[in-house]
């Protein structure tokens, strides 16, 4: 457990220092089209991911890359981490996020979110601001772009109950275009609040994706269940991986005792 601590801290730091000199190396992306901030976005994501490799031995498998549609889409993903906003935008061409509007003020990383034209939302305005973002979601979609979002609205831990909210059906229904649902077990290596990173094999999964057209009340309950499903799944396989590993899961009531 030492060894994971040390190599938790030793990530961490790397992946900060990364972050610092990705946003440095972007400062040239002002003058260029959004392409360019986009492109340094992934560098940053992969680089992420490999570090997190090499230090604490969490390998990544990708399942049903096959399965992306091309085009406008809306990416439906469980999110149980940090991990999954940056990990999921190396997959698309013109990746959309949601974002809180005071990231925004955050220098330089903030203007690189307006640069990369990402939405950012009031959350204390109420159910006006929630519309406006709706729509402006529904326009960026609609001109080509593939909007990555979080249906449960913020991070969930790993046993948490679900809870999907309306927002996305109103987003789908505006939109018109396809549903790609993604399951993961990222929670069990980067948990939230705290720093620890856990070996083990963290695995995202694309779904089949769902049709353009349903009715809001269909749609989430048919993107809740595809979604929560295949996410138990690679929880449950991610947990005998991790009872191998470690003889107990990390963080369970065993590791506490």
């Amino acid at each position: 457990m030492v060894s994971i601590f040390l190599r938790s801290l030793i990530y961490n730091v790397l992946f900060y220092l990364m972050l610092v000199f990705w946003v440095m190396v972007g400062i040239p992306t002002y003058l260029m089209p959004r392409s360019g901030i986009l492109t340094v976005a992934r560098y940053w994501a992969r680089s992420s991911i490999w570090l997190m490799r090499v230090v604490c031995n969490t390998k990544v498998e990708y399942r049903g890359l096959e399965k992306i549609p091309h085009g406008p889409l809306i990416v439906a993903s469980k999110h149980q981490s940090m991990w999954e906003t940056f990990a999921l935008l190396q997959f698309f061409d013109q990746p959309l996020f949601i974002f809180k509007r005071e990231l925004k003020w955050i220098p330089l990383f903030g203007w690189y979110l307006i640069k990369a034209n990402m939405i950012g939302v009031d959350r204390r305005a109420g159910g006006r601001s929630l519309l406006a973002m709706a729509r402006r979601a529904g326009e960026e979609v609609r001109r080509g772009r593939q909007l990555i979002i979080f249906p449960e609205g913020t991070r969930a831990a790993v046993d948490a109950p679900p809870n999907y909210k309306t927002g996305i059906a109103q987003i789908y229904a505006d939109c018109g275009v396809t549903c790609l649902p993604v399951a993961l077990n990222s929670g069990l290596f980067w948990p939230r609040r705290t720093f620890m990173r856990y070996p083990g094999t963290l695995v995202v999964e694309f779904l089949d994706p769902l049709p353009p057209g349903l009715s809001r009340r269909e749609f989430i309950v048919r993107v809740s269940a595809v979604i929560e499903d295949a996410t138990n799944r690679l929880v449950e396989a991610a947990r005998r991986e991790q009872a191998q590993l470690f003889g107990r899961v990390p963080g369970s009531a065993s590791a506490k005792a």
